[in-house]
């Protein structure tokens, strides 16, 4: 099983051509393994899924698996709104040597919690790769029930969830009615400390990508069990899980990542750059987590 800290890695572009940094990429994957990350979700929400094109998808995800080289566990966002799409980016993951895939309840078309079953049952038939279930409502219109979890859970291949609400209760919930092997993970920096603390298995994190090595301390004094170290290093990130959404994930962290020097703070259309009036909001909880 996948645990611990397992970072939401954002995708460099060059400020010029907007085309990614493939040597940026490679360079942020050395650097997340030297910090103590566990793992890397390659082209989730906050790797800007939304803007890249289907061969720059899977470029990505490829790019990431080669540089990281078995050295961590790969998971690759394949998740679409369409079934077929989503069948065809997690085929192309799995050619690649990904470890398993991250997928994202269709947006925008609203699924019913029968279509949901249906879509996620039809892509773990058709691709043999180890699959976690993503819900996040508050971006896809569409909130997968604990119900329709469990379900999913009795499927080989569908191994986890990344629940991203901060609900706890719900939390509780998958965690009581679903099998000791089927993993659960924060989606939400926030509460991420706390569902571990419940009996979660770890963190997929935007925070990460700026403090690393933090977070994964923090992970595993939470998977430990150490509640009090968990809490001491939680609070020294607290200001970065809140300031990191000041505006629209992956606007405020691809800022963040470049006031470390480690790619240019470059997004696509209709994502825009961190507002000026955000800067200070950002570099304060970089202090305070002695980042900067």
């Amino acid at each position: 099983m996948i645990t611990g800290s397992i970072v939401a890695l954002v995708t460099p572009m060059h400020p010029d051509s907007l085309e990614v940094d493939w040597d940026a990429l490679r360079n942020l994957v050395d650097w997340h393994i030297e910090q103590g990350t566990n793992s890397i979700v390659a082209v989730g929400t906050t790797g800007e899924s939304a803007t890249l094109s289907v061969a720059e998808h899977a470029q990505v995800i490829s790019v990431v698996v080669e540089q990281a080289a078995g050295r961590i566990p790969i998971i690759a966002g394949t998740g679409a709104n369409s079934t077929r799409e989503a069948i065809e980016l997690t085929q192309s993951a799995a050619d690649a040597g990904a470890d398993a895939c991250l997928l994202v309840t269709p947006y925008y078309n609203k699924p019913t919690q029968e279509g949901l079953y249906l879509h996620y049952k039809a892509i773990a038939e058709a691709v043999d790769i180890d699959q976690i279930l993503y819900n996040v409502p508050g971006r896809t219109a569409c909130d997968m029930l604990p119900e329709t979890v469990l379900r999913l859970s009795s499927i080989a291949n569908i191994i986890g969830v990344k629940e991203a609400t901060g609900d706890l209760d719900r939390a509780r919930q998958i965690i009581a009615q679903c099998d000791d092997d089927f993993a659960l993970y924060s989606g939400d920096d926030a509460t991420a400390r706390e569902l571990m603390l419940l009996g979660g298995n770890g963190d997929i994190s935007v925070t990460a990508n700026v403090a690393p090595k933090l977070m994964s301390e923090m992970c595993a004094a939470a998977l430990s069990g150490d509640a009090d170290r968990a809490l001491a290093l939680d609070s020294k990130l607290a200001a970065l899980h809140s300031s990191l959404f000041v505006e629209a994930n992956p606007i405020p962290i691809k800022w963040a990542v470049s006031e470390l020097g480690l790619q240019t703070n470059t997004l696509r259309l209709p994502l825009t750059p961190l507002s000026e009036s955000q800067y200070e909001v950002v570099r304060t909880a970089m202090r305070s987590a002695e980042l900067i």
